[in-house]
C-alpha cells in the first residue's frame, strides 16, 4: 500500500517541464516573504499609535491597489511579455517594501501600499500567463496546482518567520520581504534569461479565439461564478476566525491550527488530486468541488467541538483542490496567446474584488442578520455556483459541436 500511494505521488510530479518547476520555485521565494500585510494592523497600532480605524482606512488602500494591478498586470502582460512584467514587479515591490519600513505618516504609508498591491497582483496574470507559455494544454492543471502548492507553503512560511523577525523590529519584516523579492527577481532572471517560450497545438483547446476577453460570452459567466468563491475566501480571514473564537470557544493556537491544516492538506493531497482528475471533464469536477467547498462552511452551525471544526476544514479543503487549480487552467485553455494576459488579469481581478467587498458584506450579515445565517447564506451561494459552472459546461458543449 506504502509503494502505490509513492507511485501515486512520484506519477503526480512527474512529467512536468523544467520551466514549472523554475516557475514554481521563484513564487515559493516570493511568497515565503509574505509577512508585512499578515502583520501590518498590528504594526500600525502598536508600534506607530495609529487608530484601529485609521489602520482600516491604510490598508483599504492595498485592496484598491490589488484591483488595479490584477487589471494592469494583465493587459501589460500581452504588451510586454511574462518575462518583463514578471522582473519588473518584483524588482519594484522589494524597493517599495524596504522603503515602506521607514515611513510613519498615513498617506504615504497608504499610497506605498497601495503601489506595493499594485506590484503583488501584477505579478499574478503574468505568473499564471507563463505557465501557459511553456506548458501544454493537457499539463496545465498540474502546473497551476504547482504553483498553488508553492503559494501556500509560502503563506506558511512566511507568518511564521514575520512573527520571529517582528520580536526583534518590525523593520526588519519589510526588509525581508523586499528582500525576498529581489532575490525572487534575481533567480527568474538566472532561470529565464534568454529562454522563449514553447509553441504548442492547442489540441484541448475549448474555443475559437476571440479578440477580447470582454466577448467571451462563456469567460464572463465563468467570472460571475468565480466571485462568490473570493466572498468565501475573505471570510476565513474575516468572520471565520471570529465565528470559532465566540460560538466554538476555540483559542487562538486552535484556530491557527486549523487554518495550518488547509494549507497542510493543499500541500499533501492536492497535486495526487489534480493528477487524477486531469482527464476527466474539467467543469463537472468544479461544479461537484464548488458543492462540497461551500457544504464545508455550510455545516459549521450544526456542531460546536474542535473535532467538527477539523472535519469541516478537511471538506472545505478537498473542494477547494477540485475547483481552484482547474479554474486557471480552464481560462489558459480558452485564451490565445496574444490575449492570454488579458484573460489571467481579469481572472485575477475576479478574485481581488471580494478582498473589497467580502470583509464589508460578511461582517455586515454576521453582525446583523447573525453568525449562523452567514454560512447558511454561504450555503445558499454555493447552489448557485454549481449552477453557474454547469450553465458554462453546456455552452462549452454546445461550442464544441458547432465547430466540429
Amino acid at each position: 500500500m506504502i509503494s502505490a500511494i509513492a507511485n501515486r505521488y512520484k506519477a503526480a510530479y512527474s512529467g512536468l517541464p523544467r520551466e514549472v518547476w523554475m516557475l514554481t520555485f521563484v513564487l515559493l521565494v516570493n511568497r515565503s516573504g509574505s509577512m508585512v500585510i499578515f502583520f501590518m494592523t498590528l504594526y500600525l497600532t502598536q508600534s506607530l499609535n495609529h487608530s484601529i480605524i485609521e489602520a482600516g482606512q491604510i490598508l483599504s488602500s492595498y485592496g484598491i491597489g490589488a484591483l488595479l494591478g490584477a487589471y494592469l498586470g494583465g493587459w501589460l502582460t500581452d504588451l510586454w511579455g511574462t518575462k518583463t512584467v514578471q522582473m519588473l514587479t518584483l524588482i519594484l515591490a522589494g524597493v517599495l517594501f524596504v522603503i515602506l519600513g521607514y515611513v510613519e505618516s498615513i498617506i504615504p504609508i497608504a499610497v506605498l501600499l497601495f503601489l506595493i498591491a499594485v506590484m503583488a497582483e501584477g505579478f499574478r496574470p503574468a505568473s499564471l500567463a507563463a505557465v501557459a507559455e511553456y506548458v501544454p494544454p493537457a499539463l496545465r492543471p498540474r502546473s497551476y496546482a504547482m504553483l498553488r502548492l508553492a503559494s501556500n507553503l509560502g503563506v506558511v512560511i512566511g507568518p511564521a518567520v514575520g512573527g520571529l523577525l517582528a520580536t526583534v523590529g518590525y523593520v526588519y519584516l519589510f526588509w525581508a520581504d523586499g528582500l525576498t523579492c529581489l532575490f525572487a527577481a534575481g533567480l527568474f532572471w538566472i532561470f529565464f534569461h534568454g529562454k522563449k517560450p514553447k509553441s504548442h497545438v492547442e489540441s484541448s483547446k475549448i474555443v475559437a479565439a476571440v479578440d477580447s476577453p470582454w466577448r467571451d460570452k462563456i469567460f464572463i459567466i465563468t467570472l460571475l461564478t468565480v466571485f462568490p468563491l473570493g466572498l468565501v475566501f475573505t471570510q476565513v480571514l474575516n468572520t471565520w476566525p471570529i465565528y470559532f473564537k465566540e460560538v466554538y470557544h476555540l483559542v487562538e493556537s486552535e484556530i491557527g491550527t486549523l487554518l495550518g491544516l488547509n494549507g497542510a492538506l493543499i500541500v499533501l493531497v492536492e497535486m495526487p488530486i489534480i493528477h487524477w482528475l486531469e482527464t476527466k471533464n474539467v467543469l463537472r469536477i468544479m461544479s461537484i468541488g464548488a458543492l462540497i467547498f461551500y457544504a464545508g462552511f455550510a455545516m459549521l452551525p450544526l456542531g460546536s467541538t474542535y473535532l467538527y471544526a477539523i472535519i469541516t476544514v478537511i471538506i472545505w479543503s478537498i473542494g477547494e483542490v477540485m475547483v481552484f487549480p482547474l479554474i486557471s487552467s480552464f481560462v489558459a485553455n480558452r485564451s490565445a496567446e496574444s490575449n492570454r494576459g488579458k484573460y489571467m488579469g481579469m481572472l485575477t481581478f475576479a478574485f481581488s474584488l471580494p478582498l473589497v467587498v467580502g470583509p464589508v458584506v460578511g461582517t455586515w450579515i454576521y453582525h446583523t442578520l447573525g453568525p449562523d445565517n452567514l454560512w447558511y447564506l454561504l450555503g445558499a451561494s454555493g447552489l448557485l455556483v454549481f449552477f453557474g459552472f454547469e450553465i458554462v459546461n453546456k455552452m462549452v458543449k454546445k461550442e464544441k459541436s458547432s465547430m466540429a
